[in-house]
């Protein structure tokens, strides 16, 4: 007989709030938040000793100061938490190759396969727990369950430190009590609408009727319901495909000034460039991210043929989407800029009609070694310079 299939959700605990405290042992106990402290920062991580406060990621930085002022700040140190989740990742890829990593602390695990080697599913759940905890000093709360879903959810039930099992016999058992705010993508106003209805737990959601639920999700109104029977047959899908590669700013002040913005854009084009090279891609098509002072956000885009990684031809490319905007919109001041590249394919040699331009090639390859070398700002084209 087939063996019921086995996923595993790991989810490290406060992660950066976590390596920084591991980092300084000074911190541990401590209310941390790391992030930027900025008039626009927002809290990136925060541990569990500052979270007793209402202080949450995501959320203002100067909102946090106010629950917390006696909270440690310390600045994101990005190359750091990237050099622990890649130890992190080698333990996930020891007891099996099928990992989904969602960020740098989160992945999904199937782990149907490695039953045959490293036992059952708590028993492979504990190893991933331990290694981790060995190799980092960190802590991983982990869900099991028989599909990605249940698995996510779980995964969040007995924060820090946890491992719940939820078995196919369990998930109602679990699931119905449980708040629809816990369901996965349904996000804080669908969930307020959901509540205002009298849907307050899985169990609500489950039985409710067309009637109830349709004028909320449509066509996706079975789906929600299966979604709170814990019904869910998505794989875990392993090395998941970039869709886009991006980099943006949000601006302390609102900006304005062709000439400023140009530089900033020419910037974030480099960046975006150099993460494209390193993932060994082309992009089909480039784009600027804008959002004006009033929080109005503006995309514009355009293809290229053929692809390209072509630091020049990006740059280019984003600075003439940037000007029609301008001149569409004279004076106006921004506060957020970005450069979206997307239509993403694997790099290759030019076919025997296309001509590569090789001084820019050289160029990109030196720029992209010295940043390699000496940091992200070791050296910058002349446009990028403000």
């Amino acid at each position: 007989m087939k063996p019921l299939r086995a996923v595993l959700h790991v989810d490290m605990d406060a992660f950066y709030a976590s390596v920084e405290a591991r980092d300084n042992p000074s911190l541990a106990g401590q209310p941390v938040i790391v992030g930027g402290t900025g008039r626009r920062s927002v809290v990136a991580a925060a541990s569990y000793a500052v979270r007793k406060f209402g202080v949450h990621s995501a959320m203002p930085m100067a909102a946090a100061l106010r629950l917390c002022p006696h909270a440690v700040c310390i600045p994101v140190r990005m190359r750091r938490y990237q050099e622990v989740s890649a130890q992190i990742f080698e333990v996930f890829r020891e007891v099996t190759p099928l990992v989904q990593g969602l960020s740098l602390d989160e992945a999904f695990l199937d782990v149907t396969a490695s039953q045959r080697l490293f036992g059952d599913p708590v028993a492979i759940a504990q190893r991933v727990k331990r290694c981790i905890r060995e190799r980092t000093g960190l802590s991983a709360s982990v869900g099991v369950a028989t599909n990605k879903l249940v698995a996510k959810i779980s995964s969040d039930l007995a924060k820090p430190d946890g491992l719940t099992v939820v078995g196919e016999d369990r998930v109602r058992d679990v699931l119905d009590p449980l708040s629809v705010r816990r369901l996965p993508g349904l996000g804080q106003k669908t969930g307020a609408k959901v509540e205002a209805l009298g849907i307050r737990t899985f169990a609500d959601l489950r039985v409710a009727s067309d009637a109830v639920l349709w004028p909320l999700f449509g066509r996706y109104t079975q789906r929600m319901r299966e979604r709170a029977a814990g019904i869910d047959d998505r794989p875990v899908l392993p090395d998941l495909e970039d869709k886009s590669l991006s980099a943006e700013d949000t601006f302390e002040h609102d900006i304005g000034g062709p000439a400023v913005l140009r530089a900033h854009l020419s910037r974030l084009a480099e960046l975006a460039c150099d993460r494209l090279r390193k993932k060994q891609l082309m992009a089909g098509c480039i784009g600027v991210k804008i959002r004006r002072h009033d929080f109005t956000t503006f995309t514009r885009q355009r293809a290229v043929a053929p692809p390209t990684h072509d630091g020049r031809t990006i740059v280019n490319v984003a600075a003439e989407l940037l000007a029609r905007f301008l001149a569409e919109h004279a004076g106006t001041k921004l506060r957020l800029l970005g450069v979206v590249l997307s239509d993403l394919s694997p790099a290759s040699q030019l076919g025997l009609f296309e001509v590569a331009p090789p001084h820019t090639t050289r160029l990109d390859a030196a720029l992209d070694d010295a940043r390699a070398r000496f940091g992200a700002q070791a050296l910058q084209r002349g446009n990028a310079v403000k």
